[in-house]
């Protein structure tokens, strides 16, 4: 019997337009990413770098963009936030049967955009029993650690907690925990389906 959902944040809360970042990249004729570029974007999601190191780093590498051009290169990933899910959510939260928890790989620069945006970010954010952000903890997904992380700070048992993300490497890592998943096809998929679509957990 599940008795906690950890849910991921894009594309199953928030809509994603994922390949949009590098489309408006390449628009200001930026399109090759080296690998010490790829890296700094991990470190950027796991805070160990700041949003002024991460978006000067791409200014060093590219002296034709400027901050502001980036910074809306990099949130044209993020669209938007349909309010049925939350309303889904809150039931969930009234309902009281299972603790919630988001666990998402982010930054600070898609978060701040998050909270300006969206109107009811602090209502989202309140339905949960814990919010975890990849670069609040220093982790991020698919790594074991910030399964193994989440487990132990709530005392979860793995097959009694149902992850739901919408990346395939994602919920393969929590799979090999023992953590019952989901993963989502949000062009096909809606997260307030969960109890028809995964019924034979609940």
């Amino acid at each position: 019997m599940i008795k906690s959902i950890i849910f991921d944040f894009g594309d199953v809360f928030l809509n994603l337009d994922k390949p949009a970042t590098a489309r408006e990249l390449k628009k200001l004729e930026i399109s090759h990413f080296s690998e010490e570029m790829l890296q700094q974007n991990m470190q950027y999601e796991k805070g160990l770098i700041s949003s002024e190191e991460f978006i000067s780093g791409y200014s060093r590498s590219f002296p034709q963009l400027t901050s502001e051009a980036f910074v809306n290169s990099w949130n044209s990933i993020l669209i938007d936030f349909p309010k049925h899910r939350l309303k889904f959510l809150q039931q969930l939260k009234k309902e009281g049967k299972y603790k919630l928890i988001l666990l998402s790989n982010t930054n600070h620069i898609h978060i701040d955009w998050v909270k300006q945006n969206i109107s009811f970010f602090e209502e989202f954010k309140n339905c949960f029993d814990a919010f975890y952000l990849s670069q609040e903890i220093n982790l991020r997904k698919p790594d074991p650690e910030i399964y193994e992380y989440v487990l132990e700070q709530h005392d979860l048992k793995p097959q009694e907690t149902l992850f739901i993300d919408d990346t395939a490497e994602n919920t393969e890592a929590a799979a090999k925990l023992g953590i019952h998943t989901w993963n989502i096809d949000p062009m096909k998929e809606d997260v307030v389906d969960l109890f028809t679509v995964k019924s034979e957990l609940f």
